[in-house]
């Protein structure tokens, strides 16, 4: 017999089944099946890849007998002969289907252990019996999965198609990232290396992605990803996902990535114990599992501008500032830093940027409040040294990439590359409109911390709440302002008890963040000498807001009536006289205007006392009469 011309391996495959099949047929109705033998051993040495079921059994380790078994099964539903002869050999005429009886005495080299559960055949899935009807006689079928396949179709399974998602291959990558991939897939390929777990940890969740992708590639496989949220918790429906995903991993030639997000590590760790092949693991902390553990971290500043100038392409040089801006701000790993490039296009525009580089950041509206900056520096009243600080802070933010990272001060010293700073004075005098100031200034959000729900009185979660904080800060690239401090950064006391050990915990964990944050974080207080000492020793700025003076007291009650207000024969040399500071003055010059609107008339000074009077009584400290003397 002639070889077969050359035809693509999905015909071939077809065509050598259609062999397979008839040689059953003849040893069904016991003719001669020479013929069809040769057919097949013609067809693999045409095809450019092995057939299906050859595949297949060399995958599971199946034994000559269980092979022709799972064809036997497959030509049942795939050859319209084959069941009326099964029937015919099954004595039967209404069981056309496959036995073990009638496969144990038909097919050659037949071995009973082949139907034993955890032999390749049921451990598998391959096959599956009807027990009802006893183990020789009951009908065999094939899962719908493994049918295509021997057929030539392979797909991720449909019962697993709603858990599994095929990752994406890498785009842009940091260097750091590439090196580590490279390191583990060569680790990976080394002679007599065994499949084994890798362990992603680190705060860039889609480095990992980008890792464990080119890991991937370079080993030549498929990854698909599973939350670990939706593994079952029930040993039963583990192990039967687990063996799913195990067939899966063998027809498709895939390995698995699991994203661990803060769940139970010890599900986690029952359910990899079932799994072989490639295997990786991405968490935020290192999970307590035997594997190779590898860190991914955000890229650092000079690795994000290079980054940005890659994903930017052309267009990079007349970008340079904007770029500088947005590495500095920004913790934006290389995923994020692509997908915005891309998605703005052509748009060369500062403000859509940073719009883009906050759009998918966590928020923190159940931590923080987001303060909306309008007051610019005119609107402040301060002594001029204390201007000159502020604006060192602007400078100091501007300009870290410089100075930090382009002169070398970073390699000296990963510690204390933030801008912690201190506001501290009586209440009132200006400590949180500094901060809408610089916020303005620096064109960066700006995000008050609401102590009451940070701080909790259950052990590690107010730890876990600042984690939150911090890390949603570094995405937005946010200022982070700390109102009335010292209830968080208060001094650490002498442990007496449980009570007094965590709470110094937190306290030195804020430590620990506050010398790690990178951006620019304002501490208010009015009574400094409560702060912890190592706090002050961190802190790069610390800036005295006075109580003002009546020169600054006048300059305010000038600056505190928006544009638009009526005003009617003020004398603002007089209302200086009153001792109070620019937020009680604000609060004045609103309730005047209230009382004026009620009034129908233009605010004057009787409002203006009337409304001093209230709110020294809110105070509970009267107003003495040489303070007011002469306003009507």
């Amino acid at each position: 017999m002639n070889a077969p011309a050359a035809m693509d391996w999905s015909s071939a495959n077809q065509q050598l089944l259609a062999a397979e099949f008839a040689r059953l047929r003849a040893l069904l109705d016991g003719s001669d099946a020479l013929d069809e033998r040769t057919r097949g051993a013609e067809l693999r040495v045409a095809m450019s890849a092995p057939p299906a079921i050859d595949t297949l059994a060399r995958m599971f380790e199946l034994s000559d007998f269980e092979r022709d078994l799972l064809l036997l099964v497959a030509g049942v539903e795939m050859d319209a002969r084959l069941g009326p002869l099964c029937a015919q050999a099954n004595g039967q005429a209404g069981r056309p289907w496959a036995t073990f009886g009638l496969a144990m005495s038909l097919l050659p080299s037949a071995h009973w252990d082949a139907m034993v559960p955890s032999e390749p055949l049921r451990r598998w899935r391959l096959l599956e019996i009807d027990e009802s009807a006893g183990l020789t006689v009951g009908r065999l079928r094939m899962d719908e999965r493994v049918l295509h396949y021997l057929a030539g179709l392979n797909y991720l399974d449909q019962r697993l198609q709603p858990f599994l998602q095929p990752l994406p291959p890498a785009g842009l990558m940091c260097r750091a990232h590439a090196a580590i991939s490279e390191a583990a897939s060569a680790s990976l390929q080394g002679d007599g290396a065994k499949p084994r777990v890798i362990l992603l940890s680190g705060d860039d969740a889609q480095g990992q992605l980008d890792v464990a992708a080119d890991i991937a590639r370079r080993l030549g496989v498929a990854l698909y990803c599973l939350r670990a949220a939706d593994i079952p918790t029930t040993a039963h429906e583990q192990a039967a996902l687990a063996t799913l995903w195990q067939r899966e991993a063998a027809l498709l030639g895939s390995g698995l990535l699991i994203e661990l997000r803060d769940d139970d590590g010890k599900t986690l760790e029952r359910f990899t114990e079932r799994l072989g092949g490639l295997l990786i693991i991405a968490s935020r902390a290192p999970t307590p599992l035997d594997g190779e553990n590898l860190t991914v971290e955000r890229p650092d500043v000079p690795e994000q501008r290079r980054l940005w100038h890659e994903a930017m392409g052309p267009r990079c040089a007349e970008l340079a500032p904007i770029i500088d801006s947005l590495a500095g701000q920004y913790r934006l790993g290389a995923r994020r830093i692509a997908s915005i490039a891309k998605r703005l296009g052509t748009q060369i525009d500062l403000a859509a940027l940073h719009r883009a580089c906050r759009a998918d950041a966590p928020g923190m509206s159940e931590l923080a409040q987001l303060i909306a900056p309008r007051a610019e520096w005119d609107d402040l009243v301060l002594p001029e040294a204390q201007r000159r600080v502020l604006q060192q802070i602007a400078v100091h933010t501007r300009h870290r990439l410089t100075v930090h990272h382009d002169w070398g001060f970073a390699d000296k010293s990963s510690r204390g590359l933030g801008i912690s700073t201190l506001f501290w004075g009586d209440s009132g005098t200006g400590k949180t409109l500094a901060a809408e100031v610089l916020a303005n200034t620096l064109g960066l959000p700006l995000y008050r911390i609401d102590l009451s729900a940070v701080v909790s009185k259950y052990i590690g979660e107010t730890e876990k709440n600042l984690r939150k904080v911090f890390d949603c800060a570094e995405e937005l690239g946010a200022i982070l302002l700390f109102d009335e401090a010292d209830a968080l950064f208060g001094k650490r006391s002498e442990v007496k008890d449980s009570h007094d050990r965590y709470a110094n915990i937190e306290v030195s964990y804020l430590l620990q963040r506050m010398e790690a944050y990178r951006g620019l974080a304002i501490l208010t207080t009015n009574h400094k000498a409560a702060l912890d000492a190592a706090f002050a020793r961190r802190l790069r700025f610390v800036v005295h807001f006075p109580f003002p003076d009546q020169a600054q007291r006048e300059a305010l009650w000038h600056g505190v009536f928006p544009p638009a207000t009526p005003l009617q024969h003020l004398d603002y040399r007089k209302l200086a006289n009153l001792s109070v500071p620019g937020g009680t003055i604000s609060n004045i010059a609103l309730a005047a205007a209230f009382l004026a609107a009620e009034a129908g008339t233009a605010v004057g000074m009787a409002h203006l006392l009337r409304a001093a009077h209230i709110e020294a009584g809110k105070r509970d400290k009267p107003i003495s009469d040489a303070e007011t003397r002469g306003w009507v």
